[in-house]
């Protein structure tokens, strides 16, 4: 006697993997779950691979690639908005969209192929001008997807929040109060900050990905110096850059340094911090030097979190995506596999306007639809397929 389970028995083909299932509920305690486990490997079952399950559902028709990559992104969603976008795409809702597309396409193909064999039975004449007119539309549809990646990125990544500044400007205190808990150690000794400190909050379903740094300044510090470079590092890839001021003490050249070298492409807002005293320089001022949007607070007072929160609002949810009705790209491997298939259509396109023979068309058109395939995973290739369930966890 090991335990006393419960035994559930799936019959396919409506089961997750689309095979025979079993599973086996033990009792809570690591002894008895081992043990059982042991005793059924000793019967001749094997340890699943990573992502084994959602493969066999794939390889038996269950799901496309799309829907089995959405299994990952639904686990691992840190927002409502990611978890919504998730389970879109694991209903089909890209690979409808895809699929749509594709099906077109090979149509096409199709019909060029048959007039190139039997000439006396089918033509070809007027047949570009259709052909256009569907290449057309299914560039615009491409496009259209491709550019929802950028949201799709933020909603997927949460968007990366870099908190920068001078040392006891208040950054590991913007950050406690951005938590809502005492994460950082905060004191007025100027370089207590010399790693990076991060977590995860949460504005309207979004993901923040905020992250603490050390104090930008010239040091002889080896470890701080470390830590101001790591800073700069982030910095480069960051999606948000929250720069804090402290607005008791005049601005210096190490502000106006500091900005200049990260100004470039950012999204950046300026923490005017230290409201609570009397001011060094206004914020008027901080406007004018910086030509960027200014928030003025008191990382003591709790209530100016929600002025963050609005001013990132208004930066990055503007265009808000309604996920029952729009299909939204958060893969970057789906983003190649849809530009290189807008590359191949605008082949076509041209290939098209230069009156080319219908056969040359075949080549682009088919670059497209393979390229479409390979979301879907109907064209792609073996090691592609493992590669992408090999990143999975064992036992999904």
């Amino acid at each position: 006697m090991i335990d006393d389970v419960l035994l559930t028995v799936m019959k396919a083909p409506r089961t997750y993997t689309g095979e025979d299932t079993v599973e086996i509920n033990c009792h809570g305690g690591l002894l008895a779950l081992r043990s059982a486990l042991e005793a059924v490997l000793h019967h001749g079952a094997v340890m699943a691979e990573p992502g084994e399950f959602t493969k066999r559902a794939f390889l038996n028709g269950r799901m496309d690639l799309s829907q089995a990559e959405a299994v990952m992104d639904v686990i691992e969603a840190k927002g409502e908005e990611a978890l919504s976008s998730s389970l879109m795409q694991l209903k089909g809702s890209l690979a409808g969209e895809v699929k749509r597309v594709r099906s077109g396409l090979i149509y096409q193909m199709a019909t060029i192929e048959s007039a190139l064999d039997d000439p006396e039975h089918i033509s070809l004449e007027g047949f570009t001008d259709g052909l256009s007119r569907l290449i057309r539309e299914d560039k615009e549809k491409l496009e259209d997807l491709i550019n929802t990646f950028e949201d799709g990125k933020f909603i997927r990544e949460g968007i990366q929040t870099v908190i920068l500044g001078r040392p006891n400007a208040g950054k590991s205190s913007l950050l406690n109060l951005l938590l809502d808990e005492e994460k950082a150690i905060v004191t007025d000794i100027a370089g207590t900050t010399r790693d990076m400190l991060d977590d995860y909050i949460h504005v309207d379903g979004m993901s923040l990905h905020l992250i603490d740094t050390a104090g930008l300044r010239k040091t002889q510090d080896v470890i701080e110096t470390i830590g101001v470079q790591k800073a700069l590092e982030i910095s480069d890839k960051a999606d948000l850059i929250l720069y804090v001021i402290d607005s008791s003490l005049p601005m210096d050249q190490d502000d106006r340094d500091n900005i200049a070298k990260i100004k470039n492409d950012k999204n950046i807002l300026i923490i005017y911090n230290k409201n609570d005293l009397i001011s060094s320089v206004t914020i008027d001022e901080v406007e004018k030097q910086f030509q960027l949007p200014v928030i003025s607070i008191s990382a003591k007072d709790t209530s100016c979190k929600e002025k963050i929160f609005a001013a990132i609002r208004e930066m990055f949810f503007q265009k808000k995506v309604s996920y029952n009705s729009e299909v939204v790209v958060t893969n970057i491997r789906h983003k190649i596999c849809l530009e290189k298939a807008l590359e191949s259509l605008s082949l076509v396109q041209e290939a098209i306007d230069n009156e080319m023979p219908e056969d040359i068309l075949c080549i682009d058109l088919f670059d497209a639809c393979d390229q479409l395939g390979q979301i879907t995973g109907e064209t792609a290739k073996e090691d592609l397929v493992n590669e992408i369930f090999s990143k999975f966890c064992i036992g999904k």
